[in-house]
């Protein structure tokens, strides 16, 4: 997982690599604060050579949890899966949660 913050339009990108998974295998999920993607792989190929069959089977399941920033909603959080990358993109502050700066009189 690898997770960058675009200072300019405020957003944090948390990319994750799962090659050979397809978006139908891959759940994101937010529950206090906490989103979660978890997914399963569940391939296998089988071949003839050399008058040999050859079988590969590759099966496992992975989570990976990432804590959010207090106030994000739901619909602030935005994902996306292309060749086996997924995107994840959300605010890293409300604007109500931003800091101001107070003056002293």
């Amino acid at each position: 997982m690898d997770v960058h913050h675009d200072k300019d339009t405020n957003l944090v990108t948390a990319s994750f690599e799962l090659p050979g998974l397809q978006k139908e295998n891959v759940s994101i999920d937010v529950h206090d604060n906490v989103l979660t993607v978890s997914g399963e792989t569940n391939t296998s190929s089988e071949r003839n050579e050399d008058g040999y069959a050859i079988r590969e089977r590759r099966f496992g399941k992975f989570t990976r949890s990432l804590s959010l920033p207090q106030g994000i909603k739901n619909e602030d959080i935005k994902a996306s899966m292309n060749d086996g990358v997924l995107n994840i993109t959300f605010p890293k502050s409300v604007p109500e949660a931003a800091p101001a700066r107070i003056a002293i009189a």
